[in-house]
């Protein structure tokens, strides 16, 4: 009875500890846990229970584990976020933007921008193509 506490416990501190890392190794190592307190509870002693711990988490990290992972990725939306959704906008220039900097508006924002073509020089009243976002400056490229 007391080894299927034990184990019992282990496997409750593995699955709340899993809330922190995400990646569901330790959900299946406590699952593994769960196996080997209810063989403990069958009356497996101390080295059967350890076998049988050992194996249902080998089990539960290779045969359960890649199939949740590809769940889960499949229910995230892997559309751009933040900054890097800005790239590929059509933006408005507000002052003059060259290799040294200017402003742009992207969406109703005032954006600093750069020219993405060093050389190129852009006056205000022109659209201009987001290629890429650096700290908060705008990498732009004049449409033609």
């Amino acid at each position: 009875m007391t080894a299927a506490l034990i184990w019992l416990i282990a496997g409750i501190v593995l699955v709340v500890t899993e809330v922190l890392s995400g990646e569901f190794v330790l959900l299946m190592l406590g699952g593994g846990a769960f196996v080997a307190a209810g063989a403990a509870l069958l009356g497996a002693g101390v080295l059967p229970s350890a076998l049988i711990f050992g194996g249902a988490s080998v089990l539960l990290l290779f045969a359960v584990r890649p199939a949740l992972r590809r769940r889960l990725d499949r229910a995230i939306d892997s559309t751009a976020m933040h900054s890097d959704a800005l790239i590929g906008k059509e933006a408005v220039v507000i002052s003059r933007v060259d290799g040294d900097g200017g402003r742009v508006k992207i969406g109703g924002e005032v954006w600093s921008a750069k020219a993405y073509d060093h050389s190129q020089v852009i006056e205000p009243g022109r659209r201009v193509m987001v290629m890429g976002i650096s700290g908060a400056t705008a990498l732009v490229l004049a449409e033609p």
